[in-house]
């Protein structure tokens, strides 16, 4: 594959698995221990990574979730954050400055606060009441994040009964790394192919829905734009149709992500609709794709992963292509903001 270090990707995710299988015991024991809510934060991309966990303990556990704007609740805080409360940062450096000034907020209204970083001796890792530690980097950081998350989600379902067959979806999930090294692989020309087609355009619809709308958003404002410096327009399918189909034309760019979970009809409506209008339609879909004994439930859970290694494949040609390295920043760390 180009531009990629198949031991390295191995040793990152078998390393986010490793602070999975930690995660959860530690995640069960402040539920057993009278833990009422949890708090998945963190700032700008590594906010939104949190999501698809998010997503699936507001729709199957009562146990309350709560996902805000870190800035916001830095300025006015939540009557929801208290002593009873579990409060998640992910932030690769642990140097993220609003990331920082929510652990202060979070710790003085009580809560237990857990770090998900890349590197032990950061303020937040230090500062954290428990730190896990995984290294990686942008490239591999998404799939990393969005194992952590998933172990945190399960593990508080599994504490309060919530989740069928625990330990059988454990297993098969952390079989992720192999299996996310494979879906690589079998993407890897195609990858080369969109790149290559892409490059010049200079704007994109990305659209996506359940668990695969955090990935969609993502990728167009962390990755295009970011990175890139491509305008996207990120739009949940369920909202496409209030807005933002009014935009498409003949060669305006659409990317979908099509999941496996039960919200791929919304997706698949954009797609019915979007080709009849747009011939620069293109799709990614992890059903495609051979994932070994996967059973559907791990496939479903396991969608937005997927889509983030076939991301950064299409960004390793994207980045060659453009001649536009993807660490190239114009304000990023640059400037005072």
């Amino acid at each position: 594959m180009f531009n990629f270090d198949a031991e390295r990707f191995l040793r990152i995710q078998d390393g986010a698995v490793a602070q999975a299988q930690a995660l959860r015991p530690h995640i069960a024991g402040l539920v057993e221990n009278g833990a009422q809510n949890i708090f998945l934060l963190g700032t700008g991309g590594a906010a939104i990574l949190m999501e698809p966990a998010a997503d699936l303990l507001r729709k199957r556990s009562a146990f309350p979730v709560f996902t805000e704007f870190t800035a916001e609740l830095n300025i006015d805080g939540s009557v929801h954050l208290g002593s009873n409360s579990i409060v998640v940062i992910p932030s690769l450096s642990g140097t993220t400055k609003e990331s920082i000034e929510l652990l202060e907020t979070a710790q003085k209204a009580g809560a237990h606060v857990i770090v998900l970083t890349g590197h032990a001796n950061t303020p937040l890792a230090q500062k954290a009441d428990k730190a896990f530690v995984n290294f990686a980097e942008d490239d591999t950081s998404c799939e990393s994040f969005y194992i952590q998350s998933y172990a945190i989600a399960h593990a508080i379902m599994a504490a309060r009964g919530e989740l069928e067959n625990a330990q059988a979806l454990y297993q098969e999930l952390d079989q992720l790394p192999q299996v996310l090294l494979s879906v690589k692989q079998q993407f890897e020309s195609e990858a080369a192919q969109i790149a290559t087609h892409i490059q010049n355009m200079d704007y994109h619809i990305i659209a996506g829905a359940g668990n695969t709308w955090p990935e969609a958003h993502y990728y167009g404002m962390c990755i295009l734009e970011e990175m890139q410096w491509i305008r996207t327009r990120p739009v949940h399918a369920s909202h496409f149709f209030h807005g933002t189909l009014e935009l498409l034309e003949k060669d305006v760019s659409v990317l979908l992500y099509k999941g496996e979970d039960a919200y791929r009809p919304l997706v698949e409506r954009v797609e019915n609709f979007a080709k009849q209008y747009t011939n620069e339609l293109i799709i990614f879909d992890t059903a495609k794709f051979d994932m070994g004994d996967l059973s559907p439930t791990a496939r479903a859970y396991a969608s937005p992963i997927a889509l983030a290694t076939m991301m950064e494949r299409m960004s390793a040609h994207l980045e060659s292509l453009r001649n536009h390295p993807l660490t190239t920043r114009r304000y990023y760390k640059r400037v005072a903001y």
